[in-house]
């Protein structure tokens, strides 16, 4: 490996720690601010990480590896991709302001070059893991020609407190990871403490148990020299027993409270005393903070080695939180600022100009030619930014399936993927699949049987070769295309996020799948957020759902799901009654998680479909009788916008029936019954709460700027009704979830839902104590229809 000079790298360290302070400052001290609020940004956070970055980015990294950067590392981040002409000047002075540098950085709102998103401590970390796991399945199918790249991390040492690091250690190990490198910013503090003493033996053990390379980097070069020196292994013992917290304190009080310290508690030794005297103030100061993690030479040399190899590594970096500035070491520096005295005098040292401080080589011992010369020459700029690109993956006109008189939706997800899986369609071979242990039970075994599990080495389904019956015959091969996970839904979620940005990670288009049981969810919540947040594509199946899981009582029970859904920015969320629906929204997620276009919104429904999205479909395990029908392209575009309408109400409705999801018969039975003594009942069959939401305030806001004619999908389903009909909504899940009905043109509505843990017993138990069931929806009719009585109606009970 050839590096940069040193000379360079310095420089660079320099420039980074300057601009990276400087933007922060400039944030909380010079631009002005109407609101009042702190605006912080974490100095000392990215101090501690300058130099570990200086030498990545600037020497080691090739254009084929990505990198998950220390969510609080993000002004160095942004000040190294200034350096090299990836950031702006007016990116930076706005930093953490109104379309400036990202507090954090953002694949989709940094204009720099940022490889994967950051801000949920731990979730960037084990993101790395999962894209070099995805890195092997597009290598072992062979496709792409980016070259094969390390998936790096660069984590602070209080951020391996989150479980979900440990999570996709475990997968990783299972996996047999490769190409993956997590550098642990060992400054030894966290927000709010010290962490305890010899943290760095647990992390040790953890890895290497887990089959990781690890390599302790303590000692810079000056320190190594010293310990050669007469009595240096005293002053090595000395501080290798030194207390965390002691260290820390000394490294802000500098060398005169060095030298106290050490004549104190090591004495007059002779040799390790003269080593001590040798050296004024500050340079016993600069000696004594001259930990590894801040010193080039020895991280390139770590960094070169470790590149010989594709094992996974972990480097554990002693650093120093605030290193360089004047309040390195402090227990309070987390978020601490410089003052205006301390900027001025940080300004001096720097050797910066007043108005001169965001040149790019002030204050530099280069000259600007040859420092530009030397980033131009940089490993990691030489192919430009690296957001890569892939073809869209075509899609059928339809999805081939088998209809069945009574049918689950979760039966008809298998069907519908095992058919799939029979084609040669090229969409096919572009599916990947994923389930935290679930695979059987989500209806996955088709697609598996016929399209095999994913491992870079073959492995035999060992009950086939024994000739012992099974259902399942697996096997796994680099052929596969569903990869086995534990029963972790934080990791399904992080690998559903790198599988989803394969097409610009690897330059190759996966089309992902993973699927979970519906309220377990909520157990990857943050993981499903950062998927979203970066953008990522993939599909959600979530079943069985509701307390329509009836025998498995409320801990296997779903109710918020549904509100997860409409909430979550940038997941499409469905919820189909019936397999031909499916079918339609399967067909079209395919098309939408391809998507890449503008924001501007579709004119039919005010929705922003050509920017695309992932999807989530909450299915059932309860068989319903299927309606035979034809597709016909006008109702497979209303099933896809959100709602149709199942029964078109008459010009005397007195009330209509809306409901999503599996509670699909109940609302038809209370029709029939509420038709018996009222004209006109319609029924509104709602595939997705989340789009006719969405829609509506989107024609809303638009109404709002003059858009007068905007209407949404909604808006035009409801027109026809009278401002005296009431409305019932109903679904498996919190009734808030089709509440909002009502608000649309002011309709009195009755919203049916479930809102307590539920318990064991049949549908029909539950769905009678929950009030779901076609008597519960028929009185609810009844009450917002003026309250003329319906006949034939039990007493609730």
């Amino acid at each position: 490996m050839s590096h940069p000079s040193l000379a360079f790298l310095a420089a660079l360290e320099r420039k980074a720690l300057w601009l990276s302070s400087w933007m922060i400052h400039h944030a909380n001290h010079l631009r002005d601010t109407a609101d009042g609020l702190k605006i912080g940004g974490h100095q000392a956070s990215s101090a501690s990480l300058a130099t570990i970055m200086t030498a990545l980015y600037g020497a080691v990294l090739r254009p084929q590896d990505r990198v998950a950067v220390k969510p609080h590392a993000s002004p160095i981040f942004h000040a190294l991709n200034y350096m090299f002409g990836l950031q702006t000047r007016e990116k930076l002075e706005a930093f953490r302001a109104y379309q400036g540098a990202q507090s954090y950085p953002s694949r989709t709102k940094d204009v720099d070059d940022v490889d994967f998103s950051t801000g949920s401590v731990g979730l960037g970390v084990a993101q790395t893991l999962f894209a070099a796991l995805v890195q092997d399945y597009v290598k072992a199918k062979g496709w792409g020609s980016w070259p094969e790249g390390r998936m790096v991390a660069l984590v602070g040492d209080a951020e391996m407190d989150e479980g979900n690091i440990f999570e996709a250690l475990l997968e990783g190990w299972k996996q047999g990871i490769r190409n993956c490198w997590w550098v642990v910013d060992y400054n030894r503090q966290s927000l709010d403490a010290v962490v305890r003493e010899g943290l760095w033996e647990r992390f040790e053990s953890i890895f290497r148990g887990f089959g990781w390379d690890v390599v302790i980097l303590k000692y810079g070069s000056l320190l190594e020299a010293a310990f050669a020196e007469p009595g240096g292994e005293k002053l090595r013992g000395w501080i290798d027993r030194c207390p965390n917290q002691l260290y820390a304190a000394l490294c802000y009080q500098g060398g005169a409270a060095w030298r106290r310290r050490l004549a104190d508690e090591i004495g007059d030794q002779g040799a390790v005393t003269r080593l001590i005297d040798a050296r004024s103030d500050e340079e016993l100061a600069r000696l004594m903070t001259n930990l590894a993690g801040h010193d080039l030479p020895v991280l390139l040399r770590a960094f070169e080695a470790a590149g010989s190899h594709d094992r996974p590594t972990c480097f554990i970096a002693y650093t120093i939180k605030g290193f360089g500035l004047p309040f390195q070491g402090h227990k309070d520096n987390h978020a601490g600022l410089m003052t205006a005295a301390q900027m001025e005098a940080f300004r001096e040292r720097m050797a910066i100009r007043p108005g001169h401080e965001w040149d790019r080589f002030e204050g530099l011992p280069l000259e600007p030619a040859a420092m530009q010369a030397c980033l131009d020459r940089v490993p990691f700029v030489q192919k430009g930014r690296r957001r890569l690109a892939a073809a869209k993956v075509p899609v059928p006109e339809a999805l081939p399936w088998r209809p069945a008189p009574v049918m689950s939706t979760q039966q008809g997800f298998g069907i519908l993927l095992n058919d799939l899986a029979g084609t040669e369609h090229a969409l096919a071979d572009r599916v990947v699949t994923a389930s935290p242990d679930v695979t059987v039970s989500t209806n996955l075994g088709g697609w598996v049987n016929r399209r095999g599990l994913f491992a870079r080495e073959e492995m035999a389904d060992t009950f086939r070769k024994e000739k012992i019956p099974s259902t399942f015959a697996w096997e796994f091969s680099a052929r596969g295309q569903h990869i086995e996970l534990g029963i972790a839904e934080m990791n399904l979620f992080i690998l559903l996020s790198a599988l989803g940005l394969s097409h610009a990670i690897n330059g190759e288009r996966l089309l992902p799948i993973g699927t979970l049981y519906d309220p377990f969810i909520q157990r990857g919540l943050d993981a499903l957020n950062y998927a979203c947040y970066q953008d990522a594509r993939f599909m959600v199946v979530a079943t069985p759902s509701g307390v329509a899981l009836a025998p498995e009582g409320g801990a296997h029970q779903s109710i918020a799901t549904p509100l997860i859904g409409m909430a979550q920015d940038g997941l499409a969320a469905f919820e189909p009654a019936f397999v031909d629906e499916l079918a339609i929204v399967m067909r079209w997620a395919f098309d939408y998680m391809q998507r890449d276009g503008d924001r501007a919104p579709d004119p039919d429904t005010w929705l922003r479909d050509q920017t695309g999205g992932s999807v989530y479909l909450r299915l059932s395990t309860r068989p319903i009788d299927q309606i035979q029908r034809a597709a016909t392209p006008e109702l497979a575009a209303d099933i896809v916008n959100g709602g149709y309408w199942l029964r078109r109400p008459g010009p005397n409705a007195e009330v209509i029936i809306a409901y999503q999801g599996v509670v699909a018969p109940e609302a038809i039975a209370a029709a029939g019954l509420i038709a018996e003594d009222r004209r006109d009942v319609g029924v509104l069959a709602v595939t997705s709460a989340d789009r006719l939401n969405a829609g509506w305030h989107a024609a809303e806001h638009a109404r709002q700027r003059g858009a007068g004619h905007a209407a949404s999908h909604v808006e035009r389903l409801l027109a026809p009704l009278s401002r005296e009909c009431g409305l019932v909504t109903v679904v498996d899940g919190h009734p808030a979830t089709l509440a909002w009905l009502g608000g649309v043109y002011g309709h009195r509505v009755k919203a049916l839902g479930v809102e307590h843990f539920g318990q064991t017993g049949s549908v029909q138990d539950l769905f009678r104590h929950f009030g779901i069931d076609e008597n519960a929806i028929a009185h609810a009719a009844q009450a917002v229809a003026g309250g003329r009585p319906v006949r034939h109606l039990r007493a609730l009970q």
